[in-house]
């Protein structure tokens, strides 16, 4: 995957309280159930809408290291395109093979049209 693939997000000091940046805006989002990938300060993160809700998770599957964000939203999890794990939006953690160990999840929050991510602290 290239560096290409990511859109940035806002680099340098937190927004506000809790280390929250600037990710995207909720433009950005695919209108139903969809990913992309985003990077804040160096880390790969995948913002997801699934059923009106926005999730921020590491976008790297824990098995083969591949952009989960390229994969589907299916019943709150997300399932990586290369082996078909699923990992839950909302801890993160796997609930099928190949993937054993989970993903970090990042609190998110939305002011405005604008998501807001903290990637200095998981869920």
């Amino acid at each position: 995957m290239t560096e290409a693939h990511y859109r940035q997000g806002s680099q340098g000091s937190p927004e506000g309280p809790g280390g929250f940046i600037r990710a995207c805006s909720l433009a950005d989002l695919p209108d139903g159930d969809g990913a992309i990938g985003v990077e804040i300060d160096g880390e790969p993160v995948a913002i997801i809408r699934a059923e009106g809700e926005v999730y921020a998770l590491r976008d790297v599957c824990s098995h083969a290291e591949v952009p989960l964000s390229e994969g589907e939203i299916i019943d709150g999890e997300i399932e990586c395109w290369l082996h078909g794990s699923t990992f839950s939006l909302s801890t993160g953690k796997p609930s099928c093979l190949p993937a054993v160990d989970p993903v970090p999840v990042y609190p998110t929050k939305i002011e405005g049209d604008v998501v807001y991510v903290a990637t200095n602290v998981e869920l």
